[in-house]
């Protein structure tokens, strides 16, 4: 039942922000900005904390790692409110004025406050303009991450503790699950780090997400050199996915397809080596790979990681060879360039 529940779950939350990002207006940039607070936040608190730190035992870079991974939510409020239109003294207010919490509650105010805080800058007169920012602008985003806070920590956060309780009853069958998903997230509009960040997943289902990840860069390179023939491009999804989303969206059965693959595959074998990550919001390639040193033996990760990218060698050929008649639109003619 509590596999059923946890599967159920993430596709809610899948779809849920899948519709977000394509309905809402503005919901893509929105949905790119909290990937983007996502890296600028746990992303430095990943490497510096957990490898620069504990791992290496260098004091500042724990310090920094601790601190980096405490502005989500200023980040998110910041990025988001700048993504909607905002100037960027009144985006850090807002910023600001949210800190303290989470990186969800701060998207949600900056997404609200990204709205009204144009229409503030266009309707009231210079220099009353900051004031009336400061005095009405700043508490109302409080408000907001106030009112989000809660909502937050009922639903997202006990989805991941559902997710990975169900991980810990049915490991084999979450592997899957999880190492698929979360690597197709990886390619789609929704940021693989953003999804893992909300759902606040540590332990097993991190790791895998982490090497799932990992793995796909390999993945994706092989399958794109195979089906596209750009250089670029192909060195772009290899670095980071979603630098090709248009790409992707035009091509979704092949790419999804192929992706879900490998990451279950990839999934299978870090539930083998029974590896965890306890740095949530981690997966992502190369720092992913490097926070799995810091929680587990080097030996392990080194070799469970080699496996991942022989896996995603293997399936992204294999992909590559299903795919090779299906009709795929090029490069050129998804940027225009026919």
């Amino acid at each position: 039942m509590e596999i059923l529940k946890g599967i159920v779950l993430l596709l809610l939350v899948l779809v849920g922000f899948t519709m977000f990002s394509l309905k809402m207006p503005k919901g893509m940039k929105a949905m790119g900005a909290l990937a983007g607070a996502a890296t600028a936040s746990f992303l430095v608190e990943a490497f510096h904390f957990y490898v620069g730190g504990d791992l290496f035992g260098i004091t500042i870079l724990r310090d920094l790692g601790a601190a980096s991974g405490g502005m989500g939510g200023v980040a998110a409020a910041t990025l988001v409110a700048l993504a909607l239109g905002s100037s960027p003294v009144y985006a850090v207010l807002i910023g600001c004025a949210v800190s303290g919490f989470g990186i969800l509650p701060g998207f949600f105010a900056g997404y609200v406050l990204g709205f009204i805080l144009p229409k503030m800058e266009e309707k009231i007169p210079d220099g009353i303009d900051l004031i009336a920012v400061i005095v009405i602008a700043a508490p109302l985003a409080r408000l907001v991450a106030i009112g989000a806070d809660p909502l937050v920590n009922a639903t997202l956060i006990n989805i991941g503790k559902i997710i990975t309780q169900a991980t810990a009853q049915s490991p084999t069958i979450m592997a899957i699950i999880l190492g698929g998903v979360i690597t197709v997230v990886a390619t789609a509009p929704l940021s693989s780090m953003a999804l893992t960040a909300m759902l606040g997943l540590t332990g097993l289902p991190m790791a895998i997400g982490a090497l799932s990840v990992m793995g796909s860069s390999f993945m994706n390179a092989v399958f794109f050199h195979k089906i596209f023939k750009d250089k670029s491009t192909t060195i772009a999804v290899a670095v980071e996915p979603l630098t090709q989303a248009d790409l992707i969206s035009a091509n979704p059965i092949p790419v999804y397809c192929t992706n879900f693959v490998g990451g279950a595959i990839a999934g299978l074998i870090v539930t083998h080596f029974g590896l965890i990550n306890n740095a949530a919001g981690t997966a992502t390639p190369i720092a992913g790979l490097m926070v799995m040193y810091g929680f587990n033996s080097p030996l392990k990760v080194t070799i469970a990681a080699a496996l991942c990218a022989v896996a995603g060698l293997t399936i992204g050929f294999i992909g590559s060879l299903v795919f090779k008649n299906f009709k795929i639109k090029s490069v050129a003619e998804v940027r225009g360039t026919v």
